[in-house]
């Protein structure tokens, strides 16, 4: 007869040690598995039960540690962790090495026509919307005016960075040509970011203890946060964006890259996506009203948790 499972398994946080590199490693290809992409409906709400019964105390009989974490990380991958809705399939974690190396690709390959420009500016534009608002941080809703005309702007300042650029460019070196896909991510990320998102900066995120108590909501929490996403959005989009021009401008000079060119860049075009990770902030940097709050209630706090986002 199987013994029954532990109620002490911390499922809120990793499974592995995140202060060494192979446990951040481990957790970092775990939440980002395109396989789970294809995961059934029924399959994500299985998991989603077994995880929210755990947390109630409730175990399913015969249910292993294996089980309940493999179910944990089927849970993270699709439902929002403020919200606890389920996430839009290509805004989930999963979906960011697919659709990112699909959409990163033609972007390096087609930029020297205006319409090939605005066309894959377009469609990144347009799924980073999805994403941005998919991952969002907090759990205050957002209206479909307010999400319309976030998208309009961020999408119409990323196409206009793009074709500014690459107007530019004509006059300079063929290789800086194949910098405009990076420059104008970079500069939409600032776009689209802070309008997707920017009912936080009105409302705040919540800001919680180390224990996951809720103590409140924070403009600030949401103005490092939304900072950190630009950071590491940016950051990100440099070994799949700024290094492959560099390699392809040398290599397309060579006879066997001028009948496969196209095949060679698929190579070279990697992603590093980032994932949700809590970040932290001291209480003294958070507005004075909540800072008052916090110290009355638990002044043993000095460092409040919070989710960034995407």
């Amino acid at each position: 007869m199987s013994r029954e499972l532990s109620l002490n398994i911390n499922i809120s946080e990793p499974q592995w040690d995140q202060s060494t590199f192979a446990g951040r490693a481990k957790h970092f290809f775990m939440v980002t598995d395109p396989r789970n992409v294809l995961l059934s409906s029924k399959t994500l709400e299985e998991a989603r039960i077994t995880v929210e019964n755990y947390r109630k105390g409730v175990v399913k009989p015969g249910l292993t540690e294996d089980e309940l974490w493999r179910a944990k990380y089927i849970y993270d991958s699709a439902f929002h962790p403020d919200t606890g809705e389920k996430m839009v399939l290509i805004g989930r974690m999963s979906a960011q090495v697919p659709m990112n190396m699909t959409i990163t690709g033609c972007m390096l390959t087609f930029y020297r026509t205006t319409p090939a420009v605005l066309f894959w500016q377009w469609v990144n534009q347009s799924f980073n919307a999805v994403v941005n608002y998919t991952n969002r941080s907090g759990d205050a809703p957002i209206t479909m005016n307010q999400l319309g005309a976030a998208y309009v702007c961020a999408t119409s300042g990323a196409v206009v960075t793009a074709l500014g650029l690459k107007s530019l460019t004509k006059h300079l070196p063929p290789i800086m040509g194949r910098f405009i896909p990076f420059a104008a991510v970079a500069a939409a990320n600032c776009i689209n970011i802070p309008f997707m998102r920017q009912r936080e900066l009105k409302y705040g995120i919540p800001v919680m203890d180390e224990e996951g108590n809720r103590l409140g909501q924070s403009s600030s929490a949401a103005k490092q946060a939304i900072v950190q996403v630009v950071v590491s959005r940016i950051g990100m989009a440099v070994p799949a964006m700024a290094i492959p021009p560099v390699i392809m401008n040398s290599l397309e000079k060579k006879a066997f890259m001028k009948v496969s060119g196209h095949m060679f860049r698929g190579v070279f075009v990697t992603q590093v996506p980032c994932y949700s990770a809590p970040s932290s902030m001291k209480v003294s940097s958070l507005e004075p009203d909540l800072q008052e709050s916090i110290r009355k209630s638990s002044p043993h706090i000095d460092t409040v948790y919070f989710n960034k986002g995407l």
